[in-house]
């Protein structure tokens, strides 16, 4: 059939795979949210922001619902959370939370990948201190930055840490508790809708400036990211190399 419908199909294959990866991630989340507690959002804040985190990535109702069913079932799937530490190429630090049933095999996969792209593991707290734990936002809405920060901290007595704007969109920085009210009075107060939302969030960000490598560090680091991405038990993988 030629070399345009390989390429083609390989695609394909390639964004099946990456949406399959994101809705397994999605599903362990949500259902360990949902049975860390009452399997109901309304009732239940870290579901609620597992739900909203994932519907911004846009994963399916039905992906969400059925792992809200699995939560309320007897068959409870024993998922352990973990984090490993370490550095990649240019000493760019590296953070990779894991999700999963087998701890040893997550840990392999892990270390395998950092060491094939000339990185490797470091002890716990080696490479941590680098990030913080911060609630991110991003919209779109035809409004100024001043008067949305302004309405987020005095109308709502939201612990703002930044907001940035590039025409009409906004990234915006939160401590992780606010998160959710953020949300609420964006969409109260300046009518940006569910679905609008890119991000919504709780993540890890650089503490300080991020760390500028080579173009060929940057191609290495980027592979590495990609690679470990695919990982089964991998639920994110954080960085502060600037690329």
């Amino acid at each position: 059939m030629g070399r345009a419908h390989e390429v083609r199909a390989k695609k394909i294959a390639q964004t099946n795979a990456a949406k399959s990866a994101l809705y397994n991630r999605a599903s362990k989340e949500i259902y360990l949210a949902a049975k860390s507690g009452v399997p109901d959002p309304n009732e239940n804040l870290a579901l609620r922001s597992a739900i909203e985190k994932w519907k911004a990535q846009h994963v399916t109702r039905d992906v969400i619902d059925r792992a809200i069913d699995k939560a309320k079932s007897k068959d409870a799937a024993a998922f352990v959370a973990g984090r490993y530490e370490g550095f990649g190429p240019g000493g760019v630090a590296i953070m990779v939370d894991t999700l999963t049933d087998n701890e040893k095999r997550a840990f392999a996969a892990v270390r395998a990948c950092f060491t094939h792209h000339g990185g490797k593991v470091g002890n716990s707290g080696s490479a941590a201190f680098n990030f913080v734990r911060m609630g991110v936002l991003s919209f779109d809405c035809n409004k100024n930055a001043d008067e949305i920060e302004e309405d987020l901290i005095f109308n709502n007595e939201i612990d703002v840490q930044s907001v940035d704007q590039d025409e009409n969109t906004f990234v915006i920085q939160v401590t992780p508790n606010d998160l959710n009210r953020a949300r609420d009075a964006i969409m109260k107060d300046f009518g940006v809708g569910e679905d609008d939302f890119s991000t919504c969030e709780v993540t890890y960000i650089p503490t300080g400036d991020t760390v500028k490598v080579t173009d060929e560090d940057k191609a290495k680091i980027e592979n590495l990211i990609e690679d470990m991405d695919e990982i089964e038990d991998v639920q994110a993988v954080y960085h502060n190399a600037e690329l």
